[in-house]
């Protein structure tokens, strides 16, 4: 018996304060634009993230917190947190090697939702050839 056929797949965000968490992704994080749909009472943005895309669509009463986690690969963890500092954004922890051997820090974006920078040593398993 065969699985399901994934064609393509997004992460889909629908935040509270629309224009802030667009921004955040556009000119905080410096995601590039995959498309942009939709109209201006109801604008969608299509972000490329790594081998994945983010769609920021919709919405959300505030009062309901957000319940998504996006785990982002980076080169360098100390270095983007850095960067990211000097634009305000806050360490909700910082970088730190976890047990399972990868360099986590963490941010939220302006709708609560965390972001899990992660840095993936060259010595760790996932960084070995594994034919």
């Amino acid at each position: 018996m065969g699985g399901v056929e994934i064609l393509s797949s997004r992460v889909l965000l629908h935040p509270a304060d629309h224009q802030a968490t667009l921004a955040f992704y556009r000119d905080v994080l410096g995601l590039g634009i995959a498309r942009e749909f939709g109209t201006d009472d109801h604008p969608g943005t299509v972000f490329f993230l790594g081998g994945g895309l983010l769609e920021i669509s919709g919405s959300r009463p505030a009062a309901e917190p957000s319940s998504l986690m996006l785990w982002l690969q980076v080169r360098d963890v100390h270095a983007e947190l850095q960067r990211l500092a000097g634009l305000g954004v806050e360490a909700i922890r910082e970088a730190r090697t976890e047990p399972w051997g990868l360099v986590e820090g963490w941010i939220e974006d302006p709708d609560g939702t965390r972001i899990v920078l992660v840095q993936v040593p060259a010595e760790h398993p996932l960084r070995r050839d594994q034919r």
